[in-house]
């Protein structure tokens, strides 16, 4: 299946007003990074795996463990660093009992996304069943950590104060411990996606990148690795001068959807900025190759190569 490259294909007619980028934004020609090393594979994965997420999360709903299981799978073999996807793929082995095969699924949410509050909390309830207590409390002190910060004016203060208590109990019971089912209702809107992409593209085009980002994990929540949202939070985090982590984003953006316009010509210019001409070269030729008619993200680009970033 052909992955689709806009979001509206996801979402339905609803979102059809935001499936092209808003102008400002990709004309904009970015101000972030790329890098060097090889590309990401052509070969695009033989299924949507914004559709499979969304599977998943229905299947969990309906506490279809093993096929949840099967939809988050095929979602990590195109995205095995999304944080999402590997938290919903612990919930699922929590679901059935499995909290050793949750463990490793886990610890990868909280690497790839240390601030995912739901993460952090089955993590901590997890080792306080394998009885693991030290680890435990190291994410109950994370936790703690979080609260004292918040000082309760934190959008997530409510969740994170519901996460201590639940990682004390799990803690206190030790390999007795109950993994309560998990609130899913953060997952499960499009609705609610929708609206925080919208609001992403809003705030990029504001120049107000920290909380584009923050919107932008709101609706990676919702949909998942869609190459779009990546492509948003690569550019984001490269305007912040986070250039490895918008390299990140822009080639899981790629590894998904090969022939994305808008990840190819940032992630291009980002190659151009760190001083990698060839790098933006290669773009630049693939944009020309899909492009057969030209498009505004190819000129962008070759503006971008024949001026140099300064001027970009």
């Amino acid at each position: 299946m052909a992955y689709a490259f806009r979001i509206a294909a996801l979402l339905g007619t609803a979102a059809l007003a935001i499936a092209a980028p808003n102008p400002p934004l990709w004309a904009a020609g970015g101000g972030g990074g790329g890098g060097g090393g090889s590309m990401p594979s052509d070969s695009a994965p033989q299924y949507d795996p914004a559709v499979e997420y969304r599977s998943g999360i229905a299947a969990l709903q309906e506490q279809r463990w093993k096929d949840a299981e099967r939809a988050f799978g095929r979602v990590l073999e195109a995205a095995p660093k999304d944080a999402s996807t590997n938290l919903l793929m612990a919930l699922a082995k929590l679901g059935r009992g499995d909290a050793k095969g949750a463990r490793g699924f886990l610890e990868k949410a909280v690497k790839y996304d240390p601030d995912l509050i739901a993460a952090h909390i089955k993590l901590g309830v997890t080792y306080a069943k394998l009885g693991d207590p030290a680890k435990a409390q190291l994410q109950l002190d994370w936790l703690q950590a979080r609260t004292a910060a918040c000082a309760g004016t934190c959008a997530d203060a409510a969740a994170i104060e519901q996460g201590l208590t639940e990682v004390q109990a799990a803690m206190a019971a030790g390999k007795q411990a109950r993994i309560e089912r998990p609130d899913l209702t953060t997952f499960a809107s499009s609705a609610d996606g929708d609206q925080a992409y919208i609001a992403a593209v809003s705030l990029i085009n504001e120049h107000r990148y920290e909380p584009a980002i923050t919107a932008l994990k709101a609706a990676q929540l919702a949909f998942g690795p869609h190459p779009d949202v990546l492509t948003y939070l690569g550019f984001a985090n490269r305007k912040l001068g986070r250039f490895d982590l918008a390299e990140g984003y822009y080639r899981a953006a790629l590894a998904i959807a090969p022939n994305h316009l808008g990840a190819l010509e940032y992630y291009g210019e980002m190659m151009l900025e760190r001083g990698d001409l060839a790098g933006a070269r290669r773009m630049l030729t693939r944009l020309d190759a899909i492009c057969t008619f030209g498009c505004a993200q190819a000129d962008e680009l070759r503006g971008w190569i024949v001026r140099g970033p300064a001027q970009g």
